[in-house]
């Protein structure tokens, strides 16, 4: 049965595009972040696996938000590696970085997030598509602040 929620096909087709970069990118700071929760060491320790735990939990939600937009649009949503590494600007940590590396990396993480979610907004707003311009409003505020906070982290001011 054809999609007919008031956005265009082209319009939903630029729209789930943009969607799945997010996805893509969102999946890999999930991974990166409860890679690090796991292996995270040092004084921080306790304070780092907590925080690192709550970030991963809200990753783990919002993949699941933005997966469902994409299907709601009509497009299948992206859900391989492969995908993800050809569709993601995050590059995958192999190595086990100190505590203060991996609140940096985690840092650059959050913000390449932010700018994808920014990058979404154009086509959403062209197609008139408030559902998905909702969600990345709300994906910018969990992704700034979540970039603060971890700066704050390596602030020594």
């Amino acid at each position: 049965m054809p999609v007919d929620i008031g956005i265009e096909e082209q319009a939903r087709q630029e729209i789930a595009q943009g969607l799945s970069r997010l996805l893509a990118d969102t999946y890999s700071l999930y991974l990166k972040t409860h890679y690090f929760h796991w292996n995270v060491t040092g004084p921080m320790f306790h304070s780092l696996h907590l925080m690192f735990e709550g970030q991963y939990t809200e990753l783990a939600a919002a993949v699941d938000v933005i997966a469902e937009r994409i299907r709601a649009l009509g497009v299948f949503a992206p859900g391989s590696y492969s995908q993800f590494s050809e569709l993601g600007s995050i590059p995958e940590t192999r190595d086990v970085p100190s505590a203060e590396e991996m609140v940096r990396l985690l840092v650059e993480g959050n913000e390449a997030v932010a700018k994808t979610a920014r990058s979404v907004f154009p086509p959403a707003q062209n197609g008139d598509d408030q559902s998905t311009l909702d969600m990345l409003t709300e994906r910018l505020r969990v992704h700034e602040k979540t970039a603060w906070m971890l700066r704050s982290i390596l602030n020594k001011q």
